[in-house]
């Protein structure tokens, strides 16, 4: 056939050149190691951002004004259960002042009760007085800590920069989108560590606890967790080299395969950096899965190798057969593996669209270093006639597995199996409902929750009145809207409403504070905390207010309704946005507009909808994808099917365990449903690339599914299995995320190995039955 005449002739060539082709390899690779070295770990709150979404160009065009959602909150907790202490106030106005020096912060929004920003207002005979809660005279004093307790209560601030009882206070800040001096954007590393020098390594002593809560301070965390990741990876490594070392008989073998998948790595990560990318901690998972798939394919290479040996073919004419072997099914599956990764770019954020092309690229590269590279070095090991007897040995001492497994191919196996097959993929549909795009748990779901970040967020949520999670809807209006009764009306109506949605924990608005002051020009008698209906009086309520509280613009036409959230959970995030869309469906008006959203839980929101909407095409572009490469790799329908049937179960299992986990669907675990596609169609095209050769020559299909195993069995069992122990480590991991991936993907190697070996044949076997398979006359497999 023509398709083989190439094959070989390409084999030849290469086998003919392979030390120039090997030397081109090492000066490559030594090229981009040095690129690799220069690669930079790259992560910035607005590669987090949906840029698409509708939420964002709100987000956008207001996050000057009213701020964005990359915020500071550092909380001081005293040890005595008093801020008005002289020595818990001199420590919370060093902390502030230190606070306007952590590289990246927008010095204009940093807030405290020591900050100029926070005021009081009160009564007073002649009308109104107000002033900074700490006043500039302000003296440690009996006196003057009185006097800073009464501004506390006049400002209202108590709740918020000031827990209730009075034993903490608080500091929050916001992060610039780019730092005006360079127009760069702030090294989020940089931030995590300058806040725990500057900040809690001073002032968490015998005065104060220091807790400390932001995207920068997660980012650095996690940075900080990643020695521990690397362990569990060197783990992995040594535990996949064990296993190929037992089934290859040879150390020479496993340091080559090992080492060429390592260079893939290099490869990988020294293009990304001539490509301009970064590598996102969240991201830091993508090299090893690549890893795993290279490894994969390797041990395919290892299989043939062995098996022509063990026929009695020297090193290297048993390194090209499994070259002419394996070329045309590994192209097939690593292209299909690389444009099923492309479609994560659906989703419309800058950090998934990276991880998609590093992930993308990975496979690629594969094609050259696993099924170009990795045969020539086979082809040069010392592997003489004692590693062949060897090999002779060892050939069929796994024919009664497969003659087992091989009944599966024959209507008495075939269809129990896929019976349990339908059962399985019912009971997991109805658990696959209930996983939740978003985050599961209160805290940041990336680390366990006895960390210290997660500690901190637990401890100011339940401290302070505000929470860590805010929300902000924007009201926009005509000019000087705050003082056009229909207008602000409609502010303070919706405002009530969403004061009273479950997950709410509190709510700020123009209109608030303007019944406030209303009340207050009428010796702050509680009936009169109404919004007046004449605009001279309107004009008296809002004058008092100013734009530094977040609460109204210069000219009065952009007014936010700030919502304090009880947490970032999925259900929660999901109830308030439904909450909010529904009321300004119900409660239409022509002067003022509702728009969602800016603040933490709005760039969530926002995350979570794009995630959610995408996902479904998503999946069908990968299966799309995958059915194509099939279609075109076996020239017919009935293999393809039978290769992605057990895909598909593994992807709604794995959906349903996650469910069961509590493991949401967020950037961090998108890349399993793309591997678990991914290893299933290697499996996959391996298995039938071989089968499709046995079914001639007369053989009945369960004679040739059994020839197939005694090939390739050996090979998948081995790469699920390595895997699996390789990945199942993570699970000891003290970062959450990585515990969650090392599960998860113990689980898809295991589940895609067994849909190959069990479910694929029992599915084909009673295709065969219906509609024979394709068969070529007098052509056996080789």
């Amino acid at each position: 056939m023509p398709k083989k005449i190439f094959i070989h002739r390409l084999g030849h060539g290469l086998f003919t050149y392979r030390r120039t082709v090997l030397v081109l390899f090492a000066l490559v690779t030594l090229a981009l190691g040095w690129a690799a070295s220069t690669l930079r770990i790259d992560a910035s709150f607005e590669k987090t951002l949906p840029e698409a979404h509708p939420y964002m160009a709100t987000f956008k065009q207001f996050q000057q004004q009213f701020g964005g959602a990359n915020r500071i909150l550092i909380a001081l907790h005293s040890k005595s259960g008093s801020i008005l202490t002289p020595e818990f106030l001199d420590v919370l106005k060093k902390a502030t002042e230190e606070t306007y020096f952590i590289p990246g912060v927008d010095r204009s929004r940093v807030t405290s009760i020591f900050t100029p920003n926070v005021r009081f207002i009160e009564i007073v005979r002649d009308g109104f007085a107000g002033g900074n809660v700490v006043p500039g005279t302000f003296k440690a004093t009996p006196e003057g800590i009185e006097e800073v307790r009464k501004n506390i209560l006049k400002s209202g601030q108590l709740g918020r920069l000031v827990s209730a009882d009075f034993s903490s206070a608080m500091i929050s800040a916001e992060l610039v989108d780019r730092d005006p001096a360079t127009g760069e954007k702030p090294d989020v590393f940089k931030v995590a560590a300058a806040l725990e020098q500057n900040l809690r390594s001073k002032y968490d002593g015998p005065v104060a606890d220091v807790h400390i809560l932001g995207f920068a301070k997660v980012m650095g965390d996690i940075a900080d967790a990643a020695g521990g990741v690397l362990k569990f990876f060197a783990l992995a490594f040594l535990i996949t080299a064990g296993i190929v070392t037992l089934y290859g008989r040879s150390l020479a073998l496993t340091v080559t395969l090992l080492g060429v998948s390592v260079v893939t790595v290099i490869w990988q990560l020294g293009l990304l950096s001539l490509l301009g990318f970064g590598i996102d901690p969240l991201s830091i998972l993508v090299p090893f899965l690549v890893f795993a798939i290279a490894i994969s394919h390797g041990v395919q290479n290892i299989g043939t190798l062995t098996q022509e040996m063990a026929k009695g073919h020297d090193v290297r004419a048993a390194s090209l057969a499994g070259f002419n072997r394996l070329l045309v099914p590994g192209v097939a599956a690593l292209v299909a593996d690389a444009l099923g990764f492309l479609t994560i770019t659906l989703i419309d954020v800058p950090s998934i669209r990276e991880l998609s092309i590093a992930a993308s690229l990975g496979m690629v590269l594969i094609i050259a270093t696993h099924l170009f590279v990795l045969p020539l070095l086979m082809s040069l090991l010392p592997l003489g006639p004692e590693y062949r007897h060897r090999m002779a040995r060892t050939y069929g001492r796994l024919d009664g597995v497969w003659r087992a497994i091989s009944v599966l191919a024959t209507p008495k196996g075939a269809i129990p199996a896929v019976a349990i097959a339908v059962a399985v993929f019912g009971f997991a549909s109805v658990g696959a409902k209930h996983r939740a795009v978003g985050d599961i748990d209160a805290g940041v779901p990336e680390l366990w929750g006895d960390s210290r970040y997660n500690q901190d967020a637990a401890f100011i949520t339940k401290t302070f009145a505000i929470g860590v999670d805010i929300i902000q809807v924007i009201a926009q209006g005509p000019k000087n809207g705050c003082v056009d009764h229909s207008v602000v009306e409609a502010i303070d109506r919706f405002d009530w409403h969403m004061r009273n949605v479950a997950g709410v924990r509190s709510t700020l608005s123009l209109p608030m504070a303007m019944k406030l002051v209303n009340a207050g020009w009428n010796e702050g008698n509680p009936k009169w905390r109404e919004l007046p209906r004449d605009s001279r009086v309107l004009v008296r309520a809002s004058a008092p207010i100013e734009t530094s509280t977040g609460l109204l613009n210069d000219d009065c036409s952009v007014m936010p309704i700030i919502m304090f959230t009880v947490d970032h959970k999925a259900e929660t995030i999901d109830r308030v946005t439904n909450a909010v869309e529904a009321w300004t469906k119900a409660n239409p008006s022509s002067k003022v507009s509702f728009r969602l959203a800016t603040g933490n839980v709005g760039v969530m929101a926002a995350t979570n909808q794009t995630v959610r909407a995408a996902e479904t095409p998503m999946l069908l572009y990968v299966y799309g994808v995958v059915l194509a490469s099939c279609l075109v790799m076996f020239r017919g329908v009935a293999p393809s099917v039978c290769v992605i049937i057990p895909l598909i179960l593994v992807s709604v299992l794995t959906d349903a365990i996650m469910a069961l986990l509590g493991i949401g669907l967020k950037t961090s675990t998108l890349p399993v449903a793309a591997l678990g596609v991914g290893i299933g169609v290697d499996y996959g095209m391996y298995m039938f690339s071989r089968l499709n050769s046995h079914l001639g020559g007369g053989r009945g299909f369960a004679e040739a599914y059994l020839q197939t195993l005694r090939e390739t069995g050996s090979s998948i069992l081995l790469t699920g299995l390595t895997l699996a122990a390789g990945t199942c480590t993570w699970i000891l991991s003290g970062l959450r995320f990585q515990a969650d991936m090392g599960l998860l993907l113990t689980f898809v190697f295991i589940a895609n190995m067994l849909g190959a070996v069990l479910l694929s044949p029992a599915i084909a076997g009673l295709i065969d039955r219906v509609r024979p398979f394709r068969r070529v006359e007098g052509v056996v497999g080789h």
